[in-house]
C-alpha cells in the first residue's frame, strides 16, 4: 500500500478494502455522534449504536442527524452497554470499538475483563496517536499519550512495537523512530536516556524489527533538518522521524494537545495491545479528530 501522508487519505483506502462495523458503547453522546455520522456518510463504517434507544434518537435529531442511518441496539444501562459493545467486537459482529457517553472506568473495565474483554493476558495496554501537522511533511506516530504515566523499559519497548505496527498499516514500510529525551547524550541522571540507548542496542541486534531506531534525541533533532545540520550529529532518523516515543505521558500529552491548539493539527488515537482497535477520545477533541480515529480504527483491523 502507498504510504499515507495525511489523515484525509485514509477514507479512500478503507472504501477500497470494504467498510467496517463500528460498535459504540453508550452511544447517546452528543460529543461523538457527528463524527460517527460523518464516517457512515463517507461509507467507511456501519455504526451499531448501543445504549438507550430513545436518547440515541433524540441526540441524533438534536444534531440534525437521521437516526435511521444507524443500527440502534437498545441496552439502556451504562455498564451493560459497554459490555455488549465489547461482546460484539470480541465475537466478530463488529470490527472496531468506540467509547460513547460511558464513563472511562466502566469502558476500561469491560475491555480489561479477563474472561470477556479484549486485552490478551500479558499484553501491555498503551495509546498510540497518529498526528497530522500541516507544517510537517508526513504523519507522525506518538506513544504513549493517554495510558502509561511513567513507562519503564519493557513498556517503552511495547510502545515502540505498537507504533511500528501502526505505521506499517499506514504504508510506512520502514518507519524512522526517535526515542525522545531532553538531550541527545546518555546521562546516568536521566533514566530515559539510558532506556533509549538500551532499546537502540536491541534494535541493532534485531530484537526490534520493522523500523530504524535511534536515540536518545530531543524533538528538534528528531524532526528538524536545520537543527541536525547545526548540531552536526549523524543519524538515520534525525530530521525525518515518523515515530516519536516520549519518556512520560506528561510530555506526550502536552505535545499533541499543543500541536492541535497552536499548529492546526488533527489526530487519530487508538488503544493498543487489544485484540481489536479500541477508540477513546477526549471531549475536547474536534469532530474531525474523532472521525479520523474511527478511520484509523478501520484501517488497522
Amino acid at each position: 500500500m502507498k504510504q499515507l501522508k495525511r489523515l484525509s487519505d485514509i477514507a479512500q483506502v478503507i472504501r477500497e478494502q470494504g467498510k467496517k462495523k463500528l460498535a459504540v458503547a453508550y452511544a447517546q453522546d452528543p460529543n461523538t455522534i457527528e463524527s460517527i455520522d460523518m464516517a457512515v456518510k463517507e461509507g467507511i463504517v456501519d455504526a451499531y449504536m448501543i445504549g438507550d434507544k430513545e436518547r440515541i434518537i433524540a441526540t441524533a435529531k438534536e444534531k440534525s442527524i437521521d437516526p435511521e442511518s444507524f443500527n440502534i441496539v437498545h441496552v439502556p444501562d451504562e455498564l451493560e452497554s459497554a459490555r455488549e459493545a465489547v461482546r460484539m467486537v470480541r465475537s466478530g459482529e463488529a470490527d472496531v470499538l468506540m467509547k460513547g457517553l460511558v464513563s472511562t472506568d466502566k469502558y476500561l473495565k469491560s475491555i480489561l475483563d479477563k474472561e470477556k474483554g479484549l486485552l490478551p493476558p500479558g499484553n501491555v495496554l498503551s495509546h498510540v496517536c497518529v498526528v497530522d501537522i500541516p507544517k510537517y511533511h508526513k504523519l507522525i506516530f506518538l506513544a504513549d499519550t493517554a495510558v502509561i504515566p511513567f513507562p519503564d523499559l519493557s513498556q517503552k519497548i511495547a510502545m515502540l512495537n505498537y507504533t511500528i505496527a501502526t505505521a506499517h498499516k499506514f504504508g510506512v514500510e520502514m518507519p524512522k523512530a526517535a526515542l525522545l529525551t531532553a538531550t541527545e547524550k546518555v546521562n546516568s541522571k536521566f533514566q530515559a536516556t539510558i532506556d533509549a540507548s538500551i532499546i537502540c542496542k536491541m534494535a541493532d541486534r534485531g530484537q526490534i524489527k520493522g523500523a530504524i531506531v535511534d536515540g536518545p534525541m530531543d524533538l528538534f533533532l528528531a524532526c528538524d533538518p536545520a537543527s541536525v545540520e547545526i548540531k552536526g550529529i549523524e543519524s538515520p532518523v534525525a530530521g525525518d522521524a515518523d515515530i516519536l516515543i516520549f519518556p512520560t505521558i506528561e510530555a506526550s500529552n502536552l505535545f499533541y494537545k499543543g500541536v492541535m491548539l497552536f499548529a492546526g493539527g488533527e489526530l487519530a488515537g487508538l488503544l493498543q495491545g487489544t485484540t481489536h482497535p479500541v477508540i477513546v477520545t477526549s471531549r475536547s477533541e474536534s469532530t474531525m479528530s474523532k472521525y479520523y480515529s474511527i478511520a484509523a480504527g478501520c484501517l488497522t483491523t
